[in-house]
């Protein structure tokens, strides 16, 4: 599978590397805003051993159609900027490459044109890529379903520099359907991302927790959402979608067939899929 990469800051390196150490995935070049590192190699720049090209080019030096041409890929995985898809959008759309984005924060006419896109290829976006937090996400959908009427809050913690409410917490918001006054936002040292989601019962407390220790755990959810976007019919995918097949323990986390599941974990399972088909 043949991956290129938009962004390198200190997320997209760590990105590289996942993608450079998996033997399944091929990265074929980076494209950055700056041209501080033109042409350099990432295996190189890393210090990863590895045969992949993996060079990184300027946004300037050629047209997303140019690029494309001359160094054709699978999958296009977006660490840059909300404006990074108006480089390569239309021109991965056309040649039907999948788009995995995990922008934190689109503006609304972004979202649109992501929908746009999805009418012509398979995009997914996921502003928290990690397998973890979209797994806490199924499990406090499921929570909440079972106990509808408990208080729910989200807290939320990041390095002291980062300014905006975390983009991951305000979208757990949205699935639980709760107002953004329920998150909760702590700034201190230098935090990679913590997201708890506390469940408030009369006479117990049910904490759902995460926490990024390494930016890798980005690289391996995009990684993970690359490899299961491949050859999806076009559309907007979620990091839902290609998590709940999990669920019934089938062996290739294809489609999943209730009628041969059984059991808690069967149950378990439907009971997910009716959660994701409630959400858009």
């Amino acid at each position: 599978m043949r991956i290129g990469l938009m962004g390198f800051g200190r997320t997209g390196r760590s990105v590289a590397q996942v993608l450079l150490l998996d033997k399944e995935a091929r990265l074929e070049w980076v494209i950055r805003k700056s041209d501080r590192l033109e042409h350099r190699s990432v295996p190189e720049f890393l210090g990863v051993e590895s045969d992949e090209p993996g060079l990184i080019y300027p946004a300037s030096e050629f047209s997303a159609d140019e690029l494309l041409a001359r160094m054709p890929v699978d999958v296009i995985v977006d660490f840059s900027s909300e404006d990074g898809l108006a480089y390569y959008g239309e021109a991965a759309a056309a040649r039907q490459i999948g788009i995995v984005t995990a922008v934190s924060r689109y503006p609304e006419a972004t979202q649109r044109t992501l929908e746009r896109l999805a009418e012509r290829t398979a995009v997914l976006w996921s502003p928290n890529i990690t397998l973890g937090v979209n797994f806490m996400m199924l499990a406090a959908q499921t929570l909440q379903r079972i106990a509808p009427g408990v208080d729910v809050q989200i807290v939320e913690e990041h390095f002291r520099a980062k300014p905006e409410v975390s983009g991951t917490a305000l979208r757990l918001a949205r699935a639980l359907h709760l107002p953004d006054e329920a998150v909760h936002t702590i700034r201190a040292g230098g935090i990679i991302g913590v997201h708890e989601i506390l469940f408030g019962f009369p006479a117990q407390t049910v904490r759902l927790r995460h926490e990024a220790i390494s930016r890798e755990a980005f690289g391996n959810g995009a990684l993970f959402a690359a490899k299961r976007l491949l050859g999806r019919e076009p559309g907007m995918h979620r990091m839902e979608d290609l998590l709940l097949p999990f669920f019934a323990d089938q062996p290739d986390a294809g489609v999943v067939h209730p009628q041969r599941v059984g059991g808690v974990r069967g149950h378990l399972a439907s009971a997910l899929r009716r959660v994701a088909r409630r959400l858009d």
